[in-house]
């Protein structure tokens, strides 16, 4: 057993409708250990904790994105990264008859603001716009913002809960999804993968370690693949292979891009991640301790990009390109993007340039950031992936 509830004290302590609301998440995932013998499958404790109706982070009404927030996510920073993403869907919206396009996990609406106005000029928009978006505080905020911009363009907006039931023809987005989805973490003990769960020591969250993981499971494979000594903690993320397997039922022609931060296999379980690839943001600080601050700070996992390809071939998808977001964006005009317009003014100016270094730096998101798309029945190459395709590293 291991207690790991040290908080850093030069950290903004909540406030008190934080803490409030904290604590009642917390008491909710006792709850559920208490309910499950006293010890809970970490994959469970991380879905209460991002997604517990009414208390997980994600399903609350506290902001997450932007300065004010936890984290900031590409689109926030401007709308390059969503023209960017227009030149690449743009083309094969217009090819399919009545193209739909699906967005997962919209946040703040930013990134379908700025696609929308982009496919709009060139003529290319679809004809539905769906976001499915779990949190009923985000598909509020969302509705504020795009449904003006749904009235000037005469174009349907849709909100979703769950996957569309008709075959779909277009373009599904996920721009930081996957690494929100649980994981089941587990840690080499006598040559093979113990499950990581939750414990209660003293009323705080505790690791525990179970030996009941199947000698076929996903995490005993890669133990063995990947000859992992003893110690190693590491995730794998059977969710994401399911939701590739859901994709591959639902579009029946066109286009999926996954955008997250992630590795290759043969990166994500190098010596040096012993310690997984857990990671955790409050207020704009990043650490990897997920058993503080229960539902007021988000829970993520880096995506093994490998496993995406491998259920996606499963899944019945192409794969069509693999590259880091800076050679995606370049490849898809940014820098033409972000020339300054003779009717800029000096702050707008800086404002691009701040986000292209954002955007495309590899000390920022352009290498950690990777670009997987994966198609049915797409008959050109992608422009995207014509700088640098790395789909040979996976």
């Amino acid at each position: 057993m291991c207690s790991s509830q040290v908080i850093d004290p030069e950290w903004a302590q909540p406030d008190v409708l934080a803490s409030r609301h904290s604590v009642a998440v917390a008491r909710h995932i006792r709850t559920l250990i208490n309910d499950a013998g006293g010890v809970l499958p970490f994959d469970q404790y991380m879905d209460a904790a991002l997604y517990a109706r009414g208390l997980g982070y994600y399903a609350s009404g506290t902001r997450k994105f932007g300065e004010g927030g936890d984290f900031v996510t590409a689109p926030e920073r401007g709308p390059l990264f969503g023209w960017c993403l227009a030149h690449e869907v743009g083309p094969v919206l217009k090819a399919i008859d009545a193209p739909y396009l699906l967005e997962f996990g919209a946040g703040s609406g930013a990134l379908a603001q700025s696609l929308i106005e982009a496919l709009s000029k060139e003529g290319q928009l679809p004809s539905r716009y769906c976001i499915l978006e779990l949190s009923p505080d985000l598909r509020d905020r969302q509705r504020r913002r795009l449904e003006p911009l749904a009235k000037r363009y005469g174009l349907t907006i849709e909100w979703l809960e769950q996957m569309p039931s008709e075959p779909l023809r277009g373009v599904i987005l996920a721009n930081e999804v996957v690494d929100a989805f649980a994981v089941t973490r587990f840690r080499v003990i006598e040559g093979r993968p113990w499950r990581a769960g939750i414990s209660i020591d003293e009323d705080e969250f505790a690791w525990e370690w179970i030996d009941d993981l199947d000698p076929d499971s996903g995490a005993a494979n890669i133990v063995r693949r990947h000859e992992l000594v003893e110690g190693y903690i590491s995730e794998v993320c059977p969710r994401a292979d399911a939701w590739i397997d859901t994709l591959g039922h639902c579009l029946e022609q066109g286009l999926a891009i996954v955008i997250d931060y992630g590795f290759p296999a043969r990166e994500y379980y190098l010596p040096e991640r012993s310690q997984g690839t857990l990671r955790c943001h409050y207020q704009h600080r990043a650490h990897n301790d997920p058993l503080i601050f229960p539902g007021i700070q988000d829970v993520t996992c880096h995506v093994n990009f490998s496993a995406l390809a491998e259920a996606g071939r499963a899944a019945g998808f192409d794969l069509l390109g693999y590259t880091s977001q800076e050679a995606f964006l370049l490849a898809l005009g940014l820098l033409d993007l972000a020339t300054p317009q003779p009717d800029d003014d000096e702050k707008v100016m800086l404002a691009r340039a701040a986000e292209v270094k954002q955007l495309v730096l590899p000390s920022q998101m352009g290498e950690a950031f990777k670009v997987m798309a994966l198609g049915k029945g797409v008959g050109e190459a992608l422009s995207g992936f014509k700088l640098r395709d790395r789909r040979l590293s996976l």
